[in-house]
């Protein structure tokens, strides 16, 4: 079976668009968004069963600052929701394009109404490696200011979204966005320069799931538009997926001397009902055994599920 994936990425080409092993590790000019390649992937032998995510079979409608006709075309009427996906740390090319197809299978046999969803996904150029030896941490933060410099680009892909959204959502379509561990750190530079480029509110997102958040726990104190402190002008739900036993957001913590990472207990001030309404913001707090993979995307409960994708509508 074919899953198809929908990309963007800021990954600087080394070789043909077409062969997924072109796209590396180094940033496209940061200041030029037009830069950006977009296409469509196809994965083939994605295994729920065996918890495995496929392989890369073909790249097509490839093109440069925005998505190709015939995508925008499928995007906007889709005939299902819309789930985009930004990866996390330690995710190279391959392994951010895989995981969104087992992340869309994966919430597809949950039989969950919405959750059948066609997958979008921005790849920003991690390294692909899980703290290497012998500085461990030279990964980490290779890969996390590749991250943050991504923030024009993400904005960039938002800002192409918008009109087809706008009319995937016409055709009574939902868009949900989901952001994993080092993603949410990504997002939040993509959030500040949203604002900070003199973009006013719009309806991205119905919804916005940060799983296992790689970003400082206060990042919706910053002052306006300070890191994640406007992203509700984006979207009209926020929910939080978090856990206090995380085994690997602690070391991302020691990394970050000593910051508090908002996947391990959620945001700061979070029962302040003032600053997070019931109305818009939902938490769901992962088992006392699981780790940042284990709360990835592709392994959210069934509850999560039936919350992200209810057909309800959300204010």
């Amino acid at each position: 079976m074919l899953t198809t994936v929908y990309f963007a990425t800021n990954r600087a080409l080394t070789g043909p668009a077409q062969d997924w092993r072109s796209y590396g590790a180094t940033i496209v000019t940061p200041s030029d968004p037009a830069a950006l390649t977009y296409a469509t992937a196809f994965v083939d032998n994605t295994d729920l069963t065996a918890d495995t995510t496929g392989a890369i079979t073909d790249i097509r409608q490839i093109n440069t600052g925005g998505f190709s006709a015939d995508a925008v075309a499928d995007l906007s009427d889709p005939g299902r929701n819309l789930l985009v996906f930004i990866h996390g740390f330690a995710n190279d090319f391959e392994n951010g394009i895989t995981r969104a197809a087992f992340n869309r299978e994966w919430l597809a046999q949950e039989h969950v109404a919405g959750a059948d969803t066609s997958v979008v996904v921005f790849s920003w150029p991690s390294l692909g490696r899980l703290l290497d030896p012998p500085l461990p941490w030279t990964d980490y933060l290779k890969d996390q200011t590749m991250a943050g410099q991504s923030a024009l680009h993400l904005m960039s892909f938002f800002a192409n979204l918008q009109p087809i959204v706008d009319r995937a959502r016409q055709r009574g379509n939902r868009v949900f966005l989901l952001a994993h561990s080092m993603g949410n750190w990504a997002l939040q530079a993509a959030v500040e320069s949203w604002f900070s480029h003199g973009n006013g509110d719009a309806l991205l997102f119905d919804e916005t799931i940060l799983a296992a958040a790689d970003e400082v726990y206060n990042s919706f104190d910053y002052p306006p538009p300070g890191r994640l402190s406007d992203l509700a002008r984006l979207t009209s739900r926020i929910s939080f997926y978090f856990s206090g036993a995380d085994m690997v957001l602690p070391v991302s913590m020691a990394f970050n001397l000593g910051a508090k990472r908002l996947g391990q207990d959620g945001p700061h001030d979070r029962s302040n009902s003032q600053r997070f309404p019931p109305s818009r913001i939902a938490w769901s707090i992962a088992p006392a055994s699981a780790t940042t993979a284990s709360i990835s995307p592709a392994r959210t409960n069934t509850t999560g599920a039936r919350c992200m994708f209810a057909a309800t509508s959300r204010p």
